[in-house]
């Protein structure tokens, strides 16, 4: 998978992608990924990229030409775009998996009050949001996806099922886990994990798991 995430603060990301899971994927060659600064394609000796919204009203909007020439200059045939922004769907499990077959992602962050709409309407972009929260820019969203989506894709976690059993897989929570010592300051490890019994254990993590969903999420279980 290519990824090439394009913002006005590349060193944002200086080593948070060299580290952990993805840093070992990208080591292999599982995913690749590239920073543009749009400001390098402002058209003016300041680097401008940004300028006052017509129609009045505080901060400042990101121009359309510099963000659509950005764009332009990494996106392939096959590139999926997608703006970070607090207007989009919400990025969940299922849209996770879908974001990780593409060959070629393009993330596009915004900044201040956001970008030129008819940048977004020309490059046909997919918003995508990681919650109902306004945040100062898309890097942080824009690695939160990246986290997200490479674990899906083949051979960047150890066992290829692991993504598969975690959280909102199945539409619940996750089951508890515990490892060993099998006593912490008096809290035993449940008993029915240790006796081998594979298909009692199953059982018992789905049942925890439930019951995990109904106390803190009920609203899956409504789901």
């Amino acid at each position: 998978m290519l990824i090439d995430i394009l913002s006005l603060f590349p060193d944002y990301f200086s080593g948070i992608f060299d580290i952990s899971i993805v840093g070992r994927a990208r080591r292999n060659g599982l995913i690749t990924i590239r920073h543009t600064d749009i400001r390098t394609f402002a058209d003016n000796k300041h680097n401008r990229v940004d300028d006052r919204p017509f129609g009045g009203g505080p901060g400042m909007v990101m121009m359309a030409e510099p963000v659509i020439k950005a764009v332009q200059s990494v996106a392939t045939p096959q590139a999926r775009v997608v703006y970070l922004s607090p207007q989009g769907k919400t990025l969940n499990a299922p849209l996770c998996k879908n974001l990780a077959r593409e060959q070629h992602l393009v993330l596009l962050c915004g900044h201040y009050e956001g970008i030129d709409e008819r940048a977004l309407e020309i490059l046909q972009v997919e918003e995508i949001s990681i919650g109902d929260y306004v945040l100062t820019n898309g890097c942080l969203p824009a690695s939160v996806l990246v986290d997200a989506v490479a674990r899906f894709v083949p051979g960047v976690l150890g066992h290829d099922e692991a993504a598969q059993q975690d959280s909102f897989e199945g539409g619940i929570l996750d089951w508890p886990h515990y490892t060993h010592p099998r006593s912490v300051q008096g809290r035993e490890v449940p008993q029915v994990l240790l006796n081998g019994d594979h298909q009692q254990i199953a059982q018992w993590r789905r049942t925890a798991a439930l019951e995990k969903t109904r106390k803190a999420r009920p609203d899956l279980l409504k789901q």
